[in-house]
């Protein structure tokens, strides 16, 4: 098995994700609602009842990278609000980290997603309104890719992917940093 290097890894990953990005535009999205006429811009991200997307730690990477380059008080921003939503919605690493949602910090009013040029998740790209459920796209779509990036992962960092809530994820970067 031939190990990464970070910078590949978040290269490889970015690729993915363009990638899978161009694939839902091309076969998919034409049948949902455009982001872009939405009545409710962001509520889908804001629904603390519905949001509960986990990132691998390379995927928190790509995202911690996203936010460095902010200026700085969107950073801060970003930053206060990642905290701000742990302590809110009581998110731990520990325990069933599925079983709890969180409004997603990484959501602009007025902007939209902070990493969404570069550092969205693969749920969040794969997300779109869907008005009828056999438009949406197969499970498997998702499933598929959430293994390669598992996969880089493990060729980057030597031991296999833990996904944790994006709060979580992000804060325990920070930690390490």
């Amino acid at each position: 098995m031939k190990l990464l290097s970070e910078k590949r890894a978040l290269e490889r990953l970015h690729e993915l994700t363009q990638d899978f990005a161009t694939e839902l535009r091309r076969d998919y999205e034409h049948r949902a609602k455009s982001c872009a006429r939405c009545m409710t811009p962001g509520a889908c991200c804001l629904d603390a009842h519905f949001v509960n997307v986990h990132i691998t730690g390379l995927e928190a990477v790509a995202i911690r990278e996203t936010i460095d380059t902010l200026i700085e008080d969107r950073r801060s921003a970003v930053l206060e609000r990642i905290d701000d939503a742990i302590e809110e919605y009581d998110l731990s690493s520990e325990g069933d980290t599925f079983a709890k949602t969180f409004a997603c910090p990484l959501f602009e009013k007025g902007i939209g997603c902070a990493v969404h040029q570069r550092g969205k998740p693969l749920p969040c790209i794969a997300h779109a309104c869907y008005e009828d459920k056999e438009d949406l796209p197969p499970d498997e779509l998702l499933a598929q890719r959430e293994g390669l990036v598992e996969k880089l992962n493990e060729l980057t960092y030597r031991m296999p992917a833990r996904s944790l809530p994006i709060p979580i994820a992000i804060k325990q970067l920070r930690r390490l940093s």
